[in-house]
């Protein structure tokens, strides 16, 4: 593409992620996101897709930015400093899948050299419903459930490809699998994925996220619970994140365990005949205002896994854990991982290669924050160092 003027498009679903804080485990559907919003959640779509674009600032002066109006791109726009050229129409606070539609099949005649959008799976399959594979176009992560691998690692990520690929220092080009979830099975703890086709995306290593994808438990999930509860102390309340590598935690307890949501255990004094802790659920599949509650003025910390495949501890299916709940949680901001116990079994860390472990939060400081090495507990005594980052 090299040197001279670019035409980028965007294209913001502003009711992306917001189910995520608030434990809804999804966003599709007015009805979920009516609840959503009833229960306090705050949109975040457009200023991810912000972050973004203030990436793209280098090429001010040469940039066309179309967009569709208001909170589907036309903020987010001018919130990163650019302006914005708006095209189409909307019903703002009403928009729909067919409006993302329209605008993905309107860049696409005005020919863009590169569509960006903000959103989860469901906005994916929304532009691969428009466009096919023409443009190539790039995902702003702000999803709940983002398993597609059509994504950037996060909004900052997906500026520095962005800018790399219109100055042409990026010529890679992939297709990338287009993935969604039934999010009623998973609300009910049912994992049911499916390829819906591809999308073709800029590519550059650490800066695309991979696939997501599901890896064995092994007997390692069992050493790891054992590992975990003979740690647990008196008078602490554990969060405990999604997956199946906690939920042998639970299992070892004697407990239920939300498979894709988030658990709080309290932990009593351990009993003289088998020496396990006295224990029981302070809350089954807490939100973030549940969450924040529970930890005020109280010890507590956190135990979560990766997503496989992709590496991500925070900011991937467990968006209750916010940046708040962290902040809170920990006691020593230059030692978090004191407070945050990350699990996981040798066969899901592996598969990683030596690729880092990812936090995208949305909240920068808390990223920087959860940034350096942290001890992964992948059994019984067993742990294994890893770097963690974030996604640029």
């Amino acid at each position: 593409m090299g040197i001279g003027n670019w035409k980028l498009g965007l294209i913001v679903n502003p009711v992306a992620g917001i189910g995520g804080r608030v434990g809804l485990k999804g966003s599709d559907g007015i009805e979920v996101q009516r609840r959503a919003l009833a229960l306090g959640a705050v949109p975040q779509a457009s200023a991810r897709a912000a972050q973004a674009l203030e990436r793209l600032q280098p090429l001010a002066d040469r940039l066309q930015v179309l967009t569709y109006p208001a909170e589907m791109g036309e903020e987010a726009v001018r919130a990163a400093g650019l302006t914005p050229t708006v095209i189409g129409a909307i019903r703002s606070g009403e928009t729909t899948a067919e409006d993302t539609v329209a605008a993905a099949r309107a860049m696409q005649r005005e020919g863009v050299d590169l569509l960006l959008f903000a959103g989860g799976d469901g906005t994916a399959r929304d532009i691969y419903r428009a466009v096919g594979t023409d443009p190539v176009v790039l995902g702003i992560p702000a999803g709940v459930k983002i398993h597609s691998a059509v994504y950037a690692v996060s909004p900052q990520g997906a500026g520095s490809l962005a800018l790399a690929y219109l100055q042409g220092r990026v010529t890679s080009v992939r297709e990338a699998e287009v993935m969604d979830l039934d999010e009623d099975a998973f609300r009910q703890g049912v994992v049911a994925a499916r390829l819906y086709g591809y999308l073709r995306v800029p590519y550059k290593t650490n800066l695309v996220q991979s696939l997501k994808m599901a890896t064995p438990g092994g007997a390692s999930a069992a050493g790891i619970a054992a590992d975990v509860v003979d740690r647990l102390e008196p008078g602490v309340l554990y969060i405990i994140g999604p997956g199946t590598t906690t939920r042998a935690i639970t299992d070892e307890l004697g407990l239920e365990k939300t498979l894709l949501g988030v658990d709080v255990v309290a932990v009593g004094e351990r009993t003289a005949e088998d020496g396990k802790p006295e224990v029981g659920l302070a809350a089954v599949d807490a939100n973030e205002a549940q969450l924040l509650a529970l930890t005020k003025g109280r010890r507590a910390k956190i135990v979560v896994t990766l997503i496989g495949g992709q590496g991500y501890l925070f900011g991937r299916g467990n968006q209750q854990i916010s940046p708040r709940v962290i902040e809170q949680v920990v006691a020593d901001p230059q030692r978090p991982y004191d407070d945050i116990w990350v699990v996981s079994t040798k066969e899901k860390l592996y598969a990683l290669g030596h690729r880092p472990l990812l936090v995208d939060t949305g909240d920068r400081a808390v990223d920087e924050m959860l940034c350096g090495y942290v001890q992964v507990v992948t059994g019984y005594n067993e742990r294994v160092v890893r770097k963690v980052t974030i996604g640029q």
